[in-house]
């Protein structure tokens, strides 16, 4: 028999589409205080929203006689007819947010108009017990309680409060950028995250991101024909490994379409490589016949009249504003010159023990520990403070995969060249320094840490406050592998000393892209350790197109051969390619 469903479970089934987490309660109270034309928000947060989520603004705020109509759903003050649908001027518009929202927790809103009386309503179960008397507080005030706290199956699929936590910040931050002209405070654990005063565009990209943003960005402001285009694009010092940092707004309303992300990525697509994400807050004005946003209940999602034509212009301003090189490309000093003799570099080379040759077949004997100094690098791109514990190991001479490293040459700056007696090897510089810092980094964690080099004037690091605490959890790790790290305040750290192995000037870079590559990959791997030691040997290691000196290919090759698994790398790519004299015959026709 078919049954109509009572109004309680079909409220609860709207809830699953407009109410996934405590974030989408945050994005939908938020919207609607922002539609009251509030312009002070304030937002509290209790672990992580499973407690608690409130939103305070000093909005219009809700009449007495309105307030039993707005947990009703389908009821809504926004539009009123079809037509109002295609001209759309508010965040919301359904009238599902609020009914959602009380059939699936504990509601209370507290609200009063200019001229009328404060009032109070609390909803259980979607359903209230009358208007109770509240003092006036000129806006409105909506407190949630214990999400989903009548629908278990769901609450069991909510993450940690640490992890819906971070998805609060992202939401308000979205906010924060769509409407820079309107104060947000957020607070969470008592805690406060964002205190956003009124501000320009470009002061609130520092607020909510990184102080240094606004030195690296490159302002977008055009008009084409009934389009328009305002906001900023990040120049190549913003480039990160993980997407994360694009935020699209159509009207000032955040939108995810992955055509027009593609028109800004192909924008960039001469000076970055796959796997890059450049930053950028781009605010679309169309006119509202051209884009219907009542795709979905999350409002995440539109459809574009000509979307190709909207790629097309989109690509070309971005194409555009990237027109000056020197303000693209990251900084660098423009005046300096490489010495004219090309020699820039100066070597402190190591006493090492006599024997040269070091067996292909990886048979690890009693070897002579060597100790190096760092040398010292005069081109800051290329300056690799080391401190090597070099290990040689002893073999016969008659073994015919002996490398003879006392002949060794650099190929493109890219790969290590040596003769062996039954005919040559290609070794990848790259991966064999990440095998060694691999193993080296797991060895750490396990026992006493690298060895680190004391910075002259101390870094500091800020982070957004999801990177940040995600920071803190691999925190410990990176003081294994070398770096000396300090908590500076709730979202910044005081890099005192970094690993040996690491290019001076380049810690914060490796430290982004440790996080960037960990959030992204770390499912790749069988535990959090291996994760991490991949990560940072990947980042530490030399990279193709560092010129070495011979005595650094020796020392390389010397510390390959010390690891367990000098063939290949952690990720699994080969590190040495050999070559017989057999092969090399052949290709000579040589019989």
């Amino acid at each position: 028999m078919i049954k109509a469903l009572s109004e309680d479970l079909r409220n609860k089934i709207s809830a699953g589409e407009v109410v996934e987490n405590p974030s989408s309660v945050v994005k939908e109270l938020i919207e609607n205080s922002l539609d009251a034309n509030s312009t002070d928000l304030m937002i509290t947060i209790e672990k992580g929203g499973h407690q608690t989520i409130q939103v305070r603004d000093n909005g219009n705020g809700i009449s007495q006689d309105d307030l039993p109509a707005s947990i009703m759903r389908f009821h809504t003050s926004k539009i009123e007819s079809l037509n109002d649908l295609f001209e759309i001027e508010t965040l919301g518009f359904r009238g599902e947010a609020l009914a959602s929202i009380a059939s699936v927790s504990e509601m209370t809103i507290t609200s009063n108009t200019i001229d009328g009386d404060g009032a109070t309503l609390k909803f259980v179960n979607g359903s209230h017990k009358g208007i109770e008397p509240a003092p006036k507080i000129n806006g409105t005030e909506i407190t949630i309680r214990d999400l989903f706290y009548n629908t278990p199956a769901r609450k069991k699929f909510l993450k940690t409060p640490r992890t819906e936590l971070r998805k609060i910040v992202d939401v308000v931050r979205r906010y924060g950028l769509a409407f820079p002209d309107r104060s947000f405070k957020l607070v969470a654990e008592g805690r406060e995250i964002f205190n956003l005063r009124k501000e320009n565009l470009k002061q609130r990209i520092d607020m909510l991101l990184d102080p240094t943003y606004s030195k690296n960005l490159i302002p977008i402001n055009t008009t084409k024909g009934d389009y328009s285009f305002s906001g900023f694009i990040g120049n190549l010092n913003l480039i990160r490994s993980r997407p994360g940092e694009q935020y699209l707004f159509l009207n000032r309303r955040y939108i995810k379409d992955r055509l027009m992300n593609r028109a800004i990525y192909n924008s960039y697509e001469s000076l970055i490589k796959r796997g890059e994400y450049p930053f950028f807050v781009i605010n679309l004005v169309l006119p509202k016949d051209q884009a219907d946003v009542n795709v979905h209940p999350m409002k995440l999602e539109v459809r574009f009249k000509d979307e190709w034509r909207l790629f097309n212009i989109l690509k070309h301003v971005v194409h555009d504003s990237l027109q000056s090189i020197t303000q693209t490309a990251p900084a660098f000093n423009a005046s300096f010159e490489f010495p004219a003799d090309g020699n820039n570099k100066v070597f402190t080379i190591p006493e090492v023990a006599t024997e040269r040759n070091i067996d292909f077949d990886g048979q690890q004997q009693m070897f002579k520990p060597g100790v190096s100094e760092p040398y010292i690098n005069t081109n800051n791109n290329l300056k690799r403070a080391r401190e090597y514990v070099s290990q040689l190991a002893e073999a016969s001479k008659d073994n015919t995969n002996e490398i003879s490293i006392e002949n060794i040459w650099q190929i493109h700056k890219k790969y290590i060249l040596s003769e062996i007696n039954s005919g040559l090897v290609i070794i990848d510089q790259h991966v064999a320094h990440e095998r060694v810092l691999y193993e080296e980094a797991l060895e750490a964690f396990e026992s006493t840490s690298m060895a680190s080099q004391t910075l002259l004037f101390p870094e500091i690091l800020d982070f957004s406050h999801d990177d940040f605490d995600v920071l803190l959890d691999v925190l410990p790790y990176l003081e294994k592998i070398g770096f000396k790290i300090k908590k500076q305040n709730q979202t910044s750290i005081v890099i005192e000393a970094i690993p040996s192995e690491l290019s001076i000037g380049n810690e914060k870079n490796v430290i982004r892209e440790i996080l960037d590559s960990f959030l992204r990959d770390q499912k790749k791997y069988s535990s959090f350790q291996e994760g991490l030691a991949a990560m940072f040997a990947c980042k530490a290691a030399v990279k193709a197109g560092d010129v070495l000196a011979k005595e650094e290919m020796q020392e390389l090759v010397n510390r390959l051969f010390s690891t367990k698994h000098p063939y290949y790398c952690p990720h699994g790519r080969p590190i040495i390619v050999k070559m017989s004299m057999q092969e090399l015959d052949g290709r000579f026709e040589r019989h």
